[in-house]
């Protein structure tokens, strides 16, 4: 079975509180865009086995998240062996989602595949056991996030005729080290209300990724990274998560622009 899991960016991002278990709770809005990884299973010969291609996967002494999916899977149901080949397009720990969509994907593929009849909401408790933006990418379609990112609310936001340019710079921010320098706090500005006035201006200056503060003082190019963007034409620009993948909202098809194309993964999109 061939699958293409979708990357998401953040509409905003308030970090909100710090919690008792030491995870902080936020309001964000996910939305898919259609970046994407492809994922296949067949079945096996011998044992369970998983590969991939594309780019380079970083190994944290873990199973990859596609095979803890079907592992999870497998514990509860009698599932037989597969070969798992994972071709990766989406940048890596870049604020965008895609190991978590990978596993979502893996989830809501075994169900389809294999006839388990899970329903979405028992999908999404098994997804959440996988990290905390896995969830979402079980109904795949814009939602606000609060908690620590695993409650989710849809939400009626349609970007689709816009344009995006996406730039990675190929800057890996630790979660850890990114939420160690927000100081968390009651947002000024309601999300769901900001996102709902479809005014770009509103946007610009109220819709905030609280990660950009510190994380933009320590790595000032994705600064001039979202800076370039406005210049060129953006009418919404942001950091992604904790980043580093900045993103620029265009009205329409914008020129490629030469200096970040030409140092950065980048990638013109419609949405």
């Amino acid at each position: 079975m061939l699958v293409f899991p979708n990357a998401k960016i953040n509409l905003g991002l308030q970090v909100t509180e710090k919690l008792s278990n030491g995870y902080h709770a936020i309001n964000t809005c996910f939305y898919p865009i259609p970046l994407k990884d492809a994922l296949e299973f067949v079945p096996a010969k011998k044992k369970t086995s998983f590969n991939s291609s594309g780019s380079s996967i970083p190994s944290d002494g873990k199973d990859n998240l596609v095979l803890r999916a079907y592992k999870l899977l497998k514990k509860d149901f009698q599932l037989p062996e597969i070969d798992i080949h994972l071709h990766k397009h989406i940048p890596i720990g870049a604020g965008l989602g895609g190991g978590s969509a990978d596993a979502a994907f893996m989830l809501k593929a075994l169900n389809e595949y294999f006839q388990i009849f899970l329903d979405d909401s028992i999908l999404e408790d098994y997804a959440a056991q996988l990290g905390s933006d896995c969830p979402f990418f079980i109904s795949n379609q814009p939602a606000l996030a609060t908690g620590t990112g695993t409650e989710l609310t849809p939400f009626e936001l349609d970007l689709s005729g816009l344009y995006m340019v996406l730039i990675n710079p190929g800057i890996h921010i630790s979660t850890q080290v990114a939420y160690s320098g927000v100081r968390p706090k009651q947002p000024e500005h309601e999300l769901s209300t900001i996102l709902k006035s479809n005014d770009f201006g509103l946007w610009r200056d109220q819709l905030v990724n609280d990660f950009e503060t510190s994380v933009f003082e320590k790595h000032l190019e994705l600064a001039e990274i979202k800076s370039i963007l406005y210049k060129n034409g953006a009418q919404y620009a942001a950091m992604s998560g904790s980043g580093s993948s900045i993103f620029g909202i265009f009205k329409d098809q914008p020129a490629e622009i030469a200096e970040l194309k030409e140092k950065f993964f980048y990638q013109i999109m419609l949405l």
